[in-house]
């Protein structure tokens, strides 16, 4: 069910929760020609946080930065491909569970049938998450 498994990073945007700010942040990613690859975002109270993979994350970073974001951080993270059909998000948690990883925050991509789904996850050891991965 895991087509791949690799170590990444995404960028952690933290801003005042204003309309508009995730099309501001799209549009300086895409006026850059760098691609959004996964995304979460949320909102408490007068904050919100933006979470994005990028295909060129230093790239993004710095963009956003001369744009005057400058709440950013970087994260490392767990990128895993996965076949898109029912129970492969089960092989995922139940080799974390097995290996007593514990999930701190996930978030995912999807498409129609015949191509990967994308699970970002964040975990208490990334590194022996992804062993867990490719162990058989």
């Amino acid at each position: 069910m895991i087509k791949k498994a690799s170590l990444g990073k995404e960028i952690v945007v933290t801003v005042a929760n204003k309309i508009g700010i995730l099309a501001n942040i799209s549009k300086i990613l895409a006026d850059h020609g760098i691609n959004i690859e996964a995304l979460a975002g949320y909102a408490v109270n007068n904050d919100a946080k933006i979470m994005v993979v990028a295909d060129d994350t230093l790239r993004g970073k710095e963009a956003l930065q001369k744009a005057g974001y400058s709440t950013i951080k970087e994260n490392e993270v767990v990128l895993v491909d996965l076949e898109n059909k029912p129970g492969a998000l089960k092989s995922v948690t139940a080799k974390l569970a097995e290996a007593k990883i514990d999930i701190k925050y996930t978030y995912g991509t999807t498409c129609p049938e015949g191509c990967p789904a994308r699970i970002v996850l964040a975990t208490t050891d990334n590194e022996k998450a992804l062993v867990s991965f490719k162990a058989k």
